[in-house]
C-alpha cells in the first residue's frame, strides 16, 4: 500500500508540474443529464474509534465493510456521489473485557474534488487519480443481541428511546485515489472516516463524537459519455477583423468589375478586372478538436456561396489543422472533416452543386499561417 501510495503522489506531482507550466485553467462545456455518471461496488474494513478500545485486539476491531456508490462528474474538476457503506463495528466496553456487535449502515452526499485534474493537466486516459471528499449523512444502528454481550452499557432504559439514539446524523470525509483500467473501468481505493455521535456505540463517556475509520477497494464503472469537451477560446475581435478586410476586399474588386470599359482614364483596365473578378479567398475557423461550424463563421459559407451563384465559378475547399495538438494521422483526419462539413454546408444550405466543388484537407504537415491557432481553419478559394 505504501509503495502504491508513493507512486501515485509521483504521478500527481508530475502533472501538477505540468500544469504550472500550462499557466492556464481549462474551461469545460456543460455535461449533458447523462453524461459521466458512474457506480462504484467495493469492500473493505473498518473500525470504530470508542471509549474502551486502547486494550482490544486488532483482529477483533476490524470487521468487513461492503461499499456502493453512484454519482456524476458536472466537470472534469468537481462530482457528487451518493456511498452506502454498512456492516458490523465491534465497540467495546471495561477496557475491552466485554465486545458488542453494532450493526448499522450509512448513506451519506459527498462532494468530489479530482486533485489530480484540478492541479494537473486533463486527460479523459489518465492514468491515476486524486480525489478528496467531504459530505453529510444518515446513519441508523440496528437493535442489539443482547445474546451476544450484556447490556452494561445502555444509555436508555425504555424501548421508547431507541429511535432518538439510533437514527443520527453522520459527517464523512476521506481521500479517494485510484488507476484507469480503460475508458469505461477504474480501480479505486478509499481512506474514509465517518463522525458519529458518542452514543454510537452505547457507551457515553468524555468524548462528544466516534469515528468510524475505513478503508476500501473498488471498481468504478463509468456510464454515458465519459470524457469532456473544451471549451476552446477563440479571438473574434481578431476573425471579424479579417472577414472585414476579406468583405471590403470582395466590395472593391464588385466595384472595379462594375467600371465601364470607355473610362478614358482607365483605358486598360476593363479586361484586367474581367479576368479577377474571380475571388478573395474565405476562410472558416474551427475550435479545437472541432469540425462543426460555428454560428459567427456561416457568413463566411454564406459569401462563399453568393460568389459562386454570382460568377459561376468553381471553388477548392481545403481543410488544415494546427501542428502544436494531436498527431499527424489524427489532424489529417480531422481536417478531413472540416472541409467536408464546409463542403456539405455549402450543397445542403445553399444549394451549390456538388461538382462545382473541389474538397482537399492538408493536415497540420501545412500550416498556412504563422499563428498557431489560425491553422485551425477551411480556405475556400476560386478553383483555377
Amino acid at each position: 500500500m505504501s509503495l502504491m501510495m508513493s507512486f501515485s503522489f509521483y504521478a500527481f506531482a508530475q502533472e501538477a508540474q505540468e500544469s504550472k507550466t500550462a499557466g492556464y485553467k481549462t474551461a469545460f462545456k456543460h455535461s449533458n443529464a447523462g453524461d459521466n455518471w458512474f457506480i462504484n461496488i467495493g469492500v473493505g474494513g473498518q473500525t470504530i474509534f470508542g471509549d474502551h478500545d486502547a486494550d482490544a485486539s486488532f483482529t477483533d476491531r476490524v470487521t468487513v465493510m461492503p461499499t456502493l456508490s453512484i454519482g456524476k462528474w458536472f466537470n472534469p474538476y468537481w462530482g457528487v456521489r451518493l456511498k452506502g457503506q454498512g456492516g458490523t463495528v465491534h465497540g467495546f466496553e471495561d477496557d475491552a473485557l466485554y465486545m458488542q456487535h453494532d450493526t448499522y449502515y450509512n448513506v451519506h452526499l459527498d462532494a468530489l474534488w479530482n486533485l489530480a485534474n484540478y492541479w494537473g493537466v486533463y486527460s479523459p486516459t489518465k492514468l491515476f487519480n486524486f480525489t478528496p471528499y467531504v459530505g453529510v449523512g444518515f446513519a441508523h444502528r440496528m437493535t442489539l443481541d443482547e445474546t451476544i454481550a450484556p447490556p452494561l452499557s445502555y444509555i436508555y432504559s425504555a424501548d421508547q428511546q431507541y429511535n432518538r439514539y439510533a437514527n443520527l446524523l453522520t459527517v464523512n470525509a476521506g481521500i479517494q485515489f485510484g488507476f484507469n483500467l480503460s475508458k469505461r473501468v477504474n480501480l479505486d481505493f478509499d481512506l474514509g472516516a465517518a463522525i458519529v455521535p458518542d452514543y454510537f456505540d452505547r457507551y457515553v463517556h468524555d468524548a462528544q463524537n466516534e469515528v468510524i475509520g475505513s478503508a476500501s477497494v473498488g471498481l468504478t464503472f463509468k456510464l454515458g459519455k465519459t470524457d469532456f469537451d473544451v471549451v476552446e477560446p477563440m479571438d473574434y475581435g481578431l476573425i471579424d477583423d479579417l472577414n472585414a478586410k476579406i468583405n471590403a476586399l470582395r466590395a472593391e474588386n464588385d466595384k472595379l468589375s462594375k467600371r465601364p470599359v470607355s473610362c478614358p482614364e482607365c483605358p486598360q483596365v476593363a479586361p484586367i478586372v474581367n479576368e479577377q473578378i474571380n475571388y478573395v479567398p474565405n476562410v472558416v475557423f474551427f475550435r479545437l478538436n472541432s469540425a462543426k461550424i460555428d454560428a459567427n463563421q456561416q457568413i463566411s459559407v454564406y459569401n462563399t456561396s453568393e460568389f459562386m451563384k454570382n460568377t459561376g465559378e468553381k471553388i477548392k475547399v481545403i481543410g488544415y489543422a494546427d501542428k502544436k495538438t494531436g498527431t499527424g494521422k489524427y489532424n489529417l483526419g480531422l481536417s478531413e472533416k472540416r472541409a467536408k462539413a464546409v463542403a456539405k454546408e455549402l450543397t445542403a444550405k445553399y444549394n451549390i452543386p456538388s461538382q462545382n466543388i473541389t474538397v482537399e484537407w492538408k493536415g497540420s504537415d501545412e500550416q498556412p499561417y504563422k499563428e498557431n491557432n489560425w491553422n485551425r481553419v477551411v480556405i475556400m478559394s476560386a478553383n483555377k
